[in-house]
């Protein structure tokens, strides 16, 4: 039996790694949508508290301008609204990547079995 590791069993090798790599990437981005998702919602939450005259300040880039609550609670409601839809892409992505990553898996362990025999 030979040690060394054929071509095909290689390849299907590296791209199990370029899809864990994948997976980790979208968990990351994944967790940043949802602590961005979790400020704007405690936001929301403030604003609630906050009389209707109250003067606002929102962040614009680098600039903070005074806005109407409405304004703001508008904009936040719409960023929630925003960073949702995008963490459901990212988890239909996250769902695509495991079922490949576990098909690979199984393909891998096939060709290891046959190169056995």
């Amino acid at each position: 039996m030979s040690t060394q590791i054929p071509p095909q069993i290689q390849n299907q090798l590296a791209q199990l790694q370029q899809v864990q790599q994948q997976a980790q990437s979208l968990a990351m981005q994944k967790s940043q949508m949802e602590s961005m998702q979790k400020e704007s919602e405690m936001a929301l939450e403030e604003l609630d508290k906050v009389p209707e005259d109250a003067v606002i300040y929102r962040t614009v880039g680098e600039l903070q301008i005074k806005s109407s609550k409405e304004e703001a609670v508008s904009k936040l409601n719409e960023k929630v609204e925003t960073l949702s839809l995008r963490l459901q892409s990212i988890s239909r992505q996250e769902e695509r990547i495991s079922k490949r990553f576990t098909q690979l898996q199984e393909q891998i362990e096939q060709s290891m079995g046959n190169q056995a025999q």
